[in-house]
């Protein structure tokens, strides 16, 4: 499988066919040294084979030798970029690309893959571009020097691909039909080159034979014209490498580490550019059957790595009468699987708004170019992560009839409040890009209540506004100085502020910062309901004094007593820090 995709992958680059079987000798051995996954089968794959091919165009032609030194050279790039995210532990950084982006992007460059490749079925040379609307162009501007044999073949060896695919994936006993595809075709195509010497259809032609040799890469002085091109080919590298080797590592139960996993792909790139390899990574496909082939070791890329090593040695004059619309076939099979029109369906169903990324990113990468649309789909997934970072959601709470449970009075419509308090739930961390957001949400709140749900006393307005905070895990100095500001403004009014359940981080800022001194401490609580009942034991009987607003329901005391609910039922022995470990001794340091 590996011999027939990597030739024609490295024609995808814009290289000749030997570059593939060398970009599978070397690096193969190398990550089954250094990689951490068992079954991940590295090598020449047709994204980043296309990349190099969009990257290198504009800077030489193909058929120069600078083109090859460029290619070589960048897979140098490539590797000490994934060694330096492996050594830092950068592999998170990934995480911001979301499936959405990536999705849009793979199903947009495996058409315009499969447009680049149609020049070998139709007979006629097409443009070079990683752009939808010159390769259409291109290919409708060549209409009439269309020629049949070529078309013909290529059809056929593309058909018999595909329906040994799916032989393969749908029965598990035929597996090994999925993996001998390219084999097959390959075979058929040189058999009637070979047979019948059709004089329209291409061949590969004369491949050197022998292994690779050492040579560091040349033509260093272009290495910053590819910087930018090498970070965006081991940004999609660790994508679709990780992503794979993660997924193998579930499947067969054991732990695969992130950032072992770019070390080891960035050595095998490092040494494969030693010997004449250009980028390599992580196959899907080939990983894919490999793992259905039951490896389960780093011995079946030993043993791959020593098979090609015997092609390039013993077999390669007989590849000199393969059709190039064969390995045409053979990457446009591949990359078939890559259009993900399932999953936008998917993204349709469940979330528009990753529908949305989806369709942007699959569009601009068509019509702009593979790195505009990867940056214009990472940036608005970014913008998406920014924006719901800054407009967190926040949630009124009621209660549920019958229990001393608090929830969303949007998802559970049954849930009452009382009248004179609002419950407010906060989902998010309280930092510097969203507090005037909870703010002015909070103003809402106080003006917005829906009274037809209210139980309690009759009042005209809010004297009671409660924070519950337990999903809060990190709140900044920012959000502090907003949340005094907002004491001060709810006291100009009436309003007492009270805070429930803030977690051991959150309520250490608070002390640190003068906040629990400042809106006191009978008024930090426990639960939810605990915080309610004082208030409404206020709303009823309203105090004479600021003392009586001491209550046994504080925060900072722990109920002994049954676990009780009510106000009056709950013991004021036992302090709650003293059941909470190293709290109290922040707080005697914070001076409390």
């Amino acid at each position: 499988m590996l011999v027939p995709q990597a030739m024609s992958y490295a024609r995808l680059a814009g290289l000749q066919p030997i570059y593939g079987l060398y970009s599978s000798f070397v690096p193969v051995f190398v990550y089954a040294v250094f990689g951490s996954s068992r079954q991940l089968a590295v090598g020449p794959v047709a994204l980043v084979s296309l990349l190099v091919s969009n990257a290198l165009s504009g800077i030489a032609d193909p058929s120069e030798e600078l083109y090859t030194e460029l290619a070589i050279l960048l897979a140098l790039l490539v590797g000490i970029f994934e060694c330096i995210m492996g050594f830092l532990r950068l592999g998170w950084l990934i995480r911001f690309i979301s499936h959405s982006v990536i999705s849009g992007f793979t199903t947009a460059s495996a058409v315009v893959i499969g447009l680049s490749q149609l020049k070998y079925f139709l007979g006629y040379s097409v443009s070079r571009s990683s752009k939808i609307v010159p390769l259409i162009e291109s290919i409708i501007a060549g209409a009439d020097q269309f020629k049949w044999p070529p078309f013909l073949l290529g059809s056929t060896i593309l058909v018999i691909l595909l329906v040994m695919k799916h032989v393969g994936k749908a029965k598990k006993e035929l597996q090994f039909v999925r993996a001998a595809g390219p084999l097959t075709g390959l075979a058929l195509g040189t058999t009637i080159a070979k047979v019948f010497h059709p004089p329209s259809i291409s061949l590969v032609g004369d491949i050197p034979q022998g292994l690779p040799e050492f040579s560091f890469p040349k033509s260093i002085d272009h290495a910053k014209l590819l910087l930018p091109t090498a970070a965006l080919i081991t940004g999609v590298a660790i994508l679709e490498s990780v992503g794979i080797a993660k997924a193998l590592a579930a499947k067969n139960r054991y732990e695969l580490d992130s950032n072992s996993e770019l070390f080891g792909l960035g050595v095998a790139n490092i040494f494969g550019s030693l010997f004449s390899a250009y980028p390599t990574t992580g196959s899907f496909s080939r990983s894919a059957v490999n793992s259905e082939s039951e490896a389960k070791t780093g011995l079946s890329g030993l043993i791959t790595g020593t098979i090609i090593g015997c092609s390039l040695l013993f077999l390669t004059p007989m590849f000199k009468y393969i059709p190039q619309c064969a390995l045409a076939a053979i990457v446009i099979s591949a990359v078939s699987g890559l259009v993900d029109y399932e999953g936008a369906i998917f993204l349709w169903r469940v979330d528009k708004r990753d529908f949305t990324l989806w369709t942007i990113t699959s569009t601009t990468t068509l019509f702009l170019g593979i790195e505009i649309g990867v940056l214009i789909g990472v940036g608005v997934s970014l913008a998406f992560v920014i924006h719901e970072s800054a407009n967190p959601h926040i949630a009124v709470l009621g209660r549920l009839p019958g229990t001393t449970v608090y929830r969303n009075v949007k998802q559970y419509p049954e849930a009452y409040a009382y009248n004179g308090i609002v419950i407010v739930r906060i989902d998010a961390p309280i930092y510097f890009a969203n507090i005037s957001y909870i703010k002015d949400r909070l103003r809402e709140y106080e003006v917005a209540i829906d009274k037809r749900t209210n139980k309690g006393p009759d009042l005209e307005k809010i004297y009671f506004v409660i924070l519950e905070l337990s999903p809060v895990t990190y709140i900044d100095s920012s959000a502090v100085e907003a949340i005094k500001k907002l004491y001060e403004e709810y006291k100009t009014r009436d309003i007492q502020l009270a805070i429930s359940n803030p977690s051991k981080e959150v309520l250490l800022i608070l002390a640190r910062s003068g906040i629990v001194e400042l809106i006191g401490r009978e008024w930090f609580y426990v639960r939810v309901h605990d915080a309610v009942q004082v208030c409404l034991h206020y709303v009823e009987t309203p105090p004479t004094n600021v003392e009586e607003s001491s209550n046994n329901t504080s925060l900072w005391r722990r109920s002994s007593a049954k676990n009780s609910s009510t106000y009056a039922e709950v013991k004021p022995e036992t302090n709650l820090l003293e059941g909470t470990i190293g709290v109290k001794r922040e707080l005697r340091h914070s001076k409390l």
